[in-house]
């Protein structure tokens, strides 16, 4: 979904990338010579010069409370598809909780800005088509980083053009679909500047920000709970949920 996307992009877009030499081309990114580019874009220029200024702004002058609520509020906007992937995927007891969640948090929690579901024991359950698509035996097809969308790859691209067309973001003018996306985009990258040394500490960032992503999709396909898969000793579960 776009929300992972985004806060993956902006740990690739925090350090540059060393060149891989011919033999060691990971198989998962047969783009690599097109992708490192378009990273190397995202990097210097968007993160550079637009994001990170902006994120490090956000947090000065936002309380906390005020972010939770934007959060809470987008996270309430794409309620809908987790609960439309989740009957898709035939999970009917997280699309229960979708639902419940977006009655309860469009009314009482006034549109979505108090997460009123979780304080009921109805927690965030993430779902989206691209996930549909790994649960129904779909490979994950080339590795893909997008100019200004970050890492993706064949099936999740898929997944995410079926996502935008039943999101609710649809019914939304194109002033306040650019806000949502905004909105999502600064607080994706502001949560990721006390993870910063990771990427700084890493000898290939762009290796680093792919194993991640494929990591991450492995973790969120299988709901936290992935096969005779090992996280990594760089970063904890906690980092794992953060993304």
């Amino acid at each position: 979904m776009l929300r992972n996307s985004l806060f993956l992009i902006f740990i690739g877009m925090l350090a540059g990338c060393a060149q891989v030499p011919e033999e060691k081309i990971d198989q998962r990114d047969p783009l690599q010579s097109l992708n490192r580019p378009i990273y190397d874009f995202n990097m210097d220029v968007l993160d550079a010069y637009i994001l990170r200024p902006v994120a490090v702004g956000y947090v000065a002058v936002t309380p906390v409370p005020i972010r939770q609520s934007i959060v809470n509020f987008t996270d309430n906007i794409t309620a809908p598809t987790d609960m439309v992937n989740a009957g898709l995927q035939g999970k009917a007891g997280n699309a229960g909780i979708s639902l419940a969640r977006f009655l309860i948090n469009s009314t009482v929690g006034v549109l979505g800005i108090f997460d009123v579901a979780s304080t009921l024991g109805l927690e965030l359950v993430n779902e989206d088509f691209g996930q549909t698509l790994g649960v129904w035996g779909v490979g994950d097809g080339a590795y893909l980083m997008l100019p200004a969308m970050g890492p993706s790859t064949a099936r999740n691209v898929t997944g995410d053009v079926v996502d935008n067309v039943i999101l609710p973001e649809i019914a939304l003018t194109t002033p306040q679909t650019i806000l949502v996306f905004v909105l999502k985009a600064v607080e994706a990258r502001a949560s990721l500047i006390s993870q910063e040394s990771l990427l700084n500490e890493s000898l290939d960032p762009y290796t680093f920000v792919k194993d991640i992503y494929f990591q991450r999709q492995l973790y969120e396909l299988h709901d936290g709970n992935p096969p005779l898969e090992k996280e990594p000793d760089d970063f904890d579960e906690d980092f794992l949920e953060s993304l």
